[in-house]
């Protein structure tokens, strides 16, 4: 199946033929991605959300007014504006933490209560969610090999790692900061 056939079946409603679109054009909108950004994790990220975006709005492409290949750069293009519009400057953790020793009562009970914050945050996620979250950040797994542990594909443990980020908001800055200080 070629692109056009592949546009043509997505925009009629059959969403299967995206993954012909997704397979043609990951690596190069990853690679001009990582290029803008130069971090590994923020590309894979713009990329899923670029895809994300794409299938989303696949109805309104037309292709009188662009290519495919085209509106798909534009896509990723504002997603990495976007994504620089909202990002914060972040601190290296030691910077941002005066990290005590085992003897600190103090840094002990800090800790459970922020332990107790990611049980919480855990607690309100579906299984499925909890998942694709714990092998993403605790595993430090791509989602080619979520994808093979939960036998879902690649794209929707894609989807479902975006939608659970989104879902949970700032407190998934709180839940990636106690990791890292676990």
């Amino acid at each position: 199946m070629d692109e056009s056939q592949a546009l043509s079946l997505c925009q009629r409603g059959d969403m299967s033929a995206f993954t012909q679109l997704y397979d043609l054009y990951v690596s190069p909108i990853y690679r001009f991605i990582f290029y803008k950004t130069r971090h590994k994790e923020t590309s894979e990220d713009l990329t899923s959300t670029t895809f994300i975006k794409a299938l989303e709005n696949i109805r309104k492409f037309d292709s009188k007014k662009a290519s495919f290949k085209t509106w798909l750069y534009q896509i990723a293009r504002h997603s990495i504006i976007d994504h620089y519009r909202t990002s914060h400057p972040s601190k290296n953790i030691e910077d941002a933490w005066d990290l005590h020793s085992d003897d600190d009562p103090e840094a002990k009970a800090d800790l459970a209560l922020k332990l107790e914050s990611v049980k919480k945050i855990l607690a309100g996620l579906s299984a499925e969610q909890r998942e694709v979250v714990m092998l993403r950040v605790w595993g430090d797994l791509g989602f080619k090999e979520i994808a093979q542990i939960t036998g879902k594909s690649e794209a929707a443990c894609k989807m479902n790692f975006k939608r659970t980020v989104e879902k949970l908001g700032g407190n998934f800055a709180l839940f990636l900061l106690l990791f890292y200080v676990r």
